[in-house]
C-alpha cells in the first residue's frame, strides 16, 4: 500500500495576521493622504496665499481702492447736510455704507481750516448749518475704522479673528497717513482754504469727524 507524503500547511498566527492587516491599512492611509495632498511650489500663487496674513501688505493693497471708491461716491457737504436734515435714515441708506455702529458716508468738504486740537482741525463749510461742527483728522494719530468700513467690501469673515480685523483697519489708516499727510503740515492749516474728500460715521448729525483720503490746500 503506497502512502502519499503529507506536507504541513502553516497558517499565519494571530499576531502575524494583525501585523499584515496593520500594514495594509497603513498603505491605504498613506495612499489616501497622497491623493488628497496638493504640492505647492515655493513662490507660486498658492504659496503666497498660504503665507501668514500681513496687515501692512493688506493696507497697501486696499487703500488705493478705498480712495477711488470714496472719491467716486463723495457727496458735497451742503447737499448731504440738507438730505440728513430732511430724513437721516433715508440719507444714510442712499449715501452711506451700513456698519454695526452707524453708516459711513463719503463727503466732499470745501471751506476754511480752523484751529488744530487733538489731532484734528475744525473746518468751516459754506452751506452747512452753523450748529454743525466738522472736524478733519489731520494726524499724526488717526482713530477709528471708517476707511476700512467705507466700501462695504471688507468684512470680518475675511479674517482669522478680531485682532487681525482691527490690524487691517490700522494698516489702511497708516497708508492713508503716508499718502495724505506726507506733504501736509497740520500746524499751518489754520485759516487756509482747502478741499477735503473723506468719510465720517453718521451718529450725531451735528458732529462730523472726517477721515480724509485726499486734502488739497489752496
Amino acid at each position: 500500500m503506497s502512502t502519499q507524503p503529507e506536507y504541513a500547511t502553516s497558517k499565519p498566527s494571530g499576531g502575524n495576521r494583525k501585523l499584515i492587516v496593520s500594514a495594509v491599512l497603513a498603505i491605504v492611509v498613506v495612499g489616501a493622504i497622497a491623493v488628497d495632498t496638493t504640492v505647492v511650489k515655493i513662490g507660486s500663487e498658492n504659496d503666497v496665499r498660504q503665507q501668514a496674513f500681513s496687515s501692512e501688505t493688506f493696507g497697501a493693497e486696499q487703500f488705493p481702492k478705498i480712495k477711488a471708491n470714496v472719491e467716486e461716491r463723495a457727496v458735497a457737504a451742503a447737499d448731504l447736510a440738507t438730505a440728513i436734515a430732511a430724513d437721516k435714515k433715508a440719507a444714510a441708506e442712499k449715501f452711506g455704507t451700513a456698519t454695526s455702529t452707524g453708516p459711513v458716508i463719503p463727503v466732499t468738504l470745501t471751506g476754511v481750516f480752523g484751529a488744530r486740537k487733538s489731532n484734528t482741525n475744525e473746518m468751516k463749510i459754506d452751506g452747512l448749518p452753523p450748529e454743525t461742527v466738522v472736524r478733519v483728522q489731520t494726524g499724526p494719530a488717526v482713530n477709528g475704522t471708517d476707511l476700512r468700513d467705507a466700501t462695504g467690501t471688507i468684512e470680518f469673515g475675511q479674517f482669522t479673528n478680531q485682532i487681525q480685523y482691527q490690524d487691517a483697519g490700522s494698516a489702511i489708516n497708516n497708508e492713508m497717513k503716508k499718502a495724505v499727510f506726507g506733504s501736509l503740515d497740520p500746524d499751518t492749516l489754520d485759516g487756509k482754504q482747502a478741499t477735503v474728500v473723506g468719510v465720517f460715521k453718521l451718529i450725531n448729525p451735528k458732529n462730523w469727524l472726517v477721515t480724509p483720503v485726499k486734502v488739497e490746500v489752496k
